[in-house]
C-alpha cells in the first residue's frame, strides 16, 4: 500500500496534475485541498487499485470525466456516460447568452441536447419557466432525463427524441438553443485526444465545412420562434463569420457574435421580429 504522495506522483507519469488530483479525490471522497494537506497517509487497498486502474485508463487517452461518469458544469454536477458529449466550459457562454434574454416565464427549446445540461441549467436558473429538449439518442436522452431529474426539474423539461425540430410539431417558444455538431468532417482532431472517445455523431456531422446542423437549425427556426424570439448556438473556433451569414441570409436581425472564456468567437445568434 502506498502513500497519497506516491499515488498521486505516480498518476501524474500518465496525465496532468489536475486531472490526477480530480481522479483521486474522487477515489478519496476529499477535496483536493485534503490531499495537498495530508501527503503521508496511507491509502487502503481497496483505494490503491482503484486509483492504479483509473489511472492505466486516463493513460491511454479515456477522458476523465468518463472515468467518473460526472462532470461540472455551471456550477451544477452532471452524471453523464459516453452516449453524450462531455460538457465543457464554452457552452457556459451559450447559457450565459440565453439566460440574458429570457424572462422568468419564458419557454425554450435545447436541440440536441446531449447530457442535458444546457436544458437542465437553464431550467434550474429560470425556475418558473418550461421547456423541451430533444435528441436522436434514445441513449442520451436517458442520460438527459437522469440529470433533469438529479436537479429537480424533471415536470419542467420535456425530453423528446427525435432530429432537431421533428418531434415538436408546430410549437413555438421564446428561446431555441443548440450545441449542435460542427466540427468539419474531415477534421484531424476527431482522431486525438479526448475527441477519440467521445459520440462522433455529437462532434461532426460530416459535412465539409461543419455547418450542416447549423443551416438545418438556422433555416428551421423561424416555424419555432414566437416573435421576437432568440436563436442562439455554439459554433467552431473559426466560424464566426461564416454563421453569420447563415443567420443574415435567412433574414435573422440583430445578430451577435459573442466570444468564450478565452476570447474566442463562439456562440451566434439572432432575433426573430
Amino acid at each position: 500500500m502506498h502513500t497519497v504522495k506516491y499515488a498521486l506522483e505516480e498518476l501524474m507519469l500518465g496525465m496532468d496534475r489536475t486531472d490526477a488530483m480530480v481522479i483521486m479525490a474522487e477515489v478519496l471522497g476529499v477535496n483536493r485541498s485534503w490531499i495537498v494537506a495530508n501527503p503521508m497517509k496511507i491509502l487502503t487497498e481497496s483505494q490503491d487499485a482503484q486509483i492504479e486502474m483509473l489511472g492505466a485508463q486516463r493513460a491511454l487517452g479515456r477522458p476523465v470525466a468518463y472515468l467518473l461518469n460526472r462532470r461540472e458544469f455551471y456550477g451544477r454536477d452532471f452524471a453523464l456516460d459516453s452516449a453524450v458529449l462531455i460538457p465543457r466550459p464554452e457552452t457556459e457562454t451559450l447559457v450565459e447568452a440565453a439566460l440574458a434574454r429570457m424572462g422568468p416565464r419564458d419557454t425554450f427549446l435545447d436541440l440536441g441536447t446531449g447530457s442535458g445540461a444546457i436544458a437542465v441549467t437553464l431550467a434550474s436558473q429560470r425556475p418558473e419557466s418550461r421547456g423541451v429538449a430533444t435528441d436522436v439518442s434514445e441513449a442520451a436522452l436517458r442520460v438527459a432525463r437522469g440529470n433533469a431529474e438529479r436537479h429537480h426539474c424533471d415536470a419542467r423539461v420535456e425530453f423528446l427524441r427525435g432530429a432537431w425540430y421533428e418531434p415538436i410539431g408546430e410549437r413555438r417558444f421564446d428561446v431555441i438553443v443548440s450545441n449542435p455538431p460542427y466540427v468539419a468532417g474531415a477534421d484531424p482532431h476527431l482522431g486525438r485526444g479526448d475527441l477519440r472517445f467521445e459520440p462522433r455523431e455529437a462532434l461532426t456531422d460530416g459535412s465539409p465545412d461543419g455547418l450542416g446542423s447549423i443551416r438545418t437549425i438556422v433555416a428551421g427556426a423561424a416555424g419555432h420562434l414566437k416573435p421576437g424570439g432568440w436563436l442562439l448556438f455554439e459554433h467552431g473556433y473559426d466560424q464566426a463569420e461564416a454563421v453569420r451569414a447563415v443567420l443574415e441570409g435567412a433574414g435573422f436581425a440583430s445578430t451577435i457574435s459573442l466570444p468564450d472564456l478565452a476570447g474566442i468567437p463562439r456562440v451566434a445568434g439572432g432575433k426573430l421580429d
